[in-house]
């Protein structure tokens, strides 16, 4: 399945992204784990005016208390990793600790989302 995602991007970037927004009326769009950089270029070149971006961070003590341990050829890959760095991200949210940090942290992002479905009549 890999192999096979990995020709469809290479032959069209855009591939996956374009299935994603087919069809789709919602006035906001929730794109989870998005993990290319042609990912997220292709948002921003297609609804620049309406894109923003989030990274979800946690200190490497947080994921091994979570379970997570490195594994060598698949957490070093680019659908790994290939978002740590050339990218600008509109929010940084960090989830290390209380679930009440994490919501303080999310509250600006929803009040944003809010005021676009506003904006849009929603």
């Amino acid at each position: 399945m890999i192999c096979w995602g990995e020709k469809k991007r290479a032959c069209d970037p855009g591939y996956f992204c374009r299935l994603i927004v087919k069809d789709v009326k919602s006035p906001v769009w929730i794109v989870s784990d998005a993990r290319r950089k042609s990912d997220v270029q292709w948002f921003q070149r297609h609804f620049a005016e309406v894109t923003q971006t989030v990274r979800v961070v946690a200190s490497q003590e947080t994921r091994s208390q979570r379970g997570w341990t490195f594994t060598a050829g698949v957490d070093d890959a680019e659908s790994e990793c290939g978002l740590d760095d050339g990218v600008h991200w509109d929010w940084i949210l960090t989830n290390d600790g209380e679930p009440q940090e994490l919501e303080r942290q999310l509250c600006p992002l929803l009040e944003f989302a809010q005021s676009r479905l506003a904006q849009s009549g929603h």
